[in-house]
């Protein structure tokens, strides 16, 4: 039985949720399928969709892939953003989404208002705060606009997607960055590019590209816009974005996408990058999970130490529910 969604993300945990949807019976719905008919359109709808709508919401993208019957997501929750917008932007932005209430879209336009009127337009607001900064409806609004798209180019109805979306808690650097190449990778797995950065509709094709032209690819204004910054290694007034440097990740995932090739398969280079010694990982298990991350972890993914400290985040107070799924392959793959 599913998890309620209260249980699998916690800002007070992380800010890191590995997301996946699928397209039901998992055909090829956004590819091309067996009978050469062509949807690969739909992939380019889901990445601008995606990088599109996290202009809008607090929520930063910091991977994604988009494949034949699937696409994947990292998704970081920016609270510090949405804490930040003031009243008039939280409208704003969520006019841009959804058409809001008469009495915002009368705020918007700088009508006077009523005492009444104010009492409910705050409250929206403060509702609206924190639907900017949920995963929940960041994926529901995703989802719900491609279903509708492809549905009205089929002439059909029914489902797009197999039911709601799986989602998995990042707990700490390591687990990010597997997770993350995990995701760059997805096409190289799949035999649809030879290396990552000839993968279509992935975020390691934009960052390798930018960084190309870039003359100090690893400084936060000369990355890509749409996604989050990669920050530089863990130290002290660590500013936002990914706990790592940006050349050290496209080296880790370039060196993993030659190991997992289909005639590299089993070999392991001498020349690991230094990245693995920082992160304390070793290469073999580091091979494993970037090909089986979501088969080998469940909901919540981490060190061992930071599982155990943060697990109870995730509990549904009522019942209790106190399941450490996946602990084992915490345990030996991330500790």
């Amino acid at each position: 039985m599913p998890k309620p969604r209260k249980e699998l993300i916690s800002i007070e945990a992380t800010p890191y949720y590995h997301c996946v949807s699928r397209c039901v019976r998992r055909a090829f719905l956004c590819g091309t399928d067996e009978e050469g008919r062509s949807f690969e359109h739909r992939r380019g709808w889901i990445e601008h969709l995606l990088l599109e709508q996290a202009k809008v919401y607090c929520i930063d993208i910091a991977a994604y892939a988009v494949m034949s019957n699937h696409f994947h997501a990292v998704l970081h929750i920016n609270q510090a953003k949405s804490k930040g917008l003031t009243d008039i932007e939280v409208v704003q932005r969520w006019h841009q989404l959804y058409k809001g209430t008469l009495v915002s879209q009368q705020f918007e336009r700088g009508e006077e208002l009523r005492e009444d009127q104010w009492i409910l337009l705050r409250r929206n607001i403060e509702e609206w705060r924190s639907r900017l900064m949920s995963i929940s409806w960041f994926m529901r609004r995703l989802n719900e606009t491609i279903a509708r798209l492809a549905n009205d180019e089929d002439e059909c109805t029914g489902h797009f997607w197999e039911g709601r979306f799986k989602s998995q808690a990042l707990l700490d650097e390591k687990a990010l960055a597997a997770c993350m190449a995990y995701v760059d990778l997805n096409p190289v797995r799949a035999a649809m590019a030879k290396t990552p950065e000839e993968s279509k509709h992935t975020s390691v094709k934009k960052r390798a590209e930018k960084a190309k032209e870039a003359y100090s690819p690893n400084h936060p204004q000369q990355q890509v816009p749409e996604l989050l910054n990669f920050a530089g290694n863990p130290k002290q007034d660590m500013p936002e974005g990914i706990p790592m440097r940006l050349t050290d990740y496209l080296e880790l995932v370039d060196w993993t996408g030659r190991q997992i090739r289909e005639d590299k398969r089993g070999s392991i280079s001498e020349a690991e990058p230094a990245i693995m010694n920082r992160l304390g990982i070793d290469a073999e298990h580091w091979l494993y999970i970037t090909q089986n991350f979501e088969s080998e972890f469940k909901g919540v993914v981490g060190a061992v130490n930071e599982v155990k400290s943060k697990i109870s985040c995730f509990w549904d107070k009522q019942r209790e529910r106190r399941r450490t799924a996946g602990i084992q392959a915490c345990k030996l793959r991330l500790s």
